[in-house]
């Protein structure tokens, strides 16, 4: 049976923005994975503004057409000081400034003011308001309830978080496999879960991350009724 990964510690002198999370590898090694991204950081608020999101398009545009500033300088007519200025925020371009960038890179004027003007969505459920839905382990007594869903957004990531209850009625399910990740958390009840050749006791409050394209699911009932939380993670390419 796999050993279960060490509780994250943080050392006192450790840097706030980048913890060293430890996990416990299969042949009992301590492995320090360092984060890639600050979860507490925020973006510059100049992001906010109008200037700086068009600046931030004609400098994205230009790279894809892989041309110079000053290539777009000359085909233009705008000034290399102008056109440094637009791409950095600094000045606000006029709109006859804004059509001779749109002929040149070769896209609508509206397409400037798209990142200022994208909609970040968010879904708020009451206790108890989840969608229930069906999936494979409905046919096993497996209750699915769906507590939220996102579907095109800008990180290009489909998450699906499901609140799972398994009662007296409900049976050990083959196991499942499907693309990307999962993330479990137990709240109620104990279960003995299986993950590819391993199987993991879980309790409350244990949790338990892995790459949902080997097979996994319940191996035995320990206690119920048990609930869970289930957090699936795919690319959007491979929805539907």
């Amino acid at each position: 049976m796999a050993k279960k990964a060490s509780d994250l510690k943080h050392g006192a002198g450790a840097a706030k923005s980048k913890p060293s999370p430890k996990s416990v590898s299969a042949d009992g090694r301590t492995i320090r994975t360092p984060l890639t991204q600050n979860p507490h950081a925020i973006r510059d608020t100049r992001e906010k503004v109008l200037e700086v999101a068009i600046g931030r398009e004609v400098r994205a545009f230009r790279k894809k057409l892989g041309i110079t500033v000053a290539d777009l300088a000359v085909a233009t007519d705008i000034s290399l000081g102008m056109l440094s200025k637009i791409e950095n925020g600094i000045t606000s371009p006029s709109l006859t400034t804004l059509q001779a960038l749109s002929r040149a890179l070769g896209v609508p004027v509206t397409a400037f003011f798209r990142r200022f003007e994208e909609e970040h969505a968010a879904v708020f459920v009451k206790a108890g308001e989840g969608l229930d839905v069906e999936r494979r382990g409905t046919r096993a007594g497996h209750q699915y309830n769906l507590l939220g869903h996102i579907g095109s957004n800008t990180s290009g990531v489909v998450v699906e978080p499901y609140l799972i209850t398994l009662t007296e009625d409900s049976d050990v399910f083959p196991t499942f496999q499907h693309a990307g990740m999962e993330f479990l958390y137990m709240l109620e009840g104990e279960v003995v879960y299986r993950h590819g050749n391993n199987l993991y006791p879980m309790k409350p409050g244990d949790s338990l991350f892995f790459d949902a394209d080997a097979p996994h699911g319940p191996e035995q009932l320990t206690r119920l009724p048990m609930r869970y939380l289930s957090i699936i993670c795919y690319p959007q390419s491979s929805a539907g």
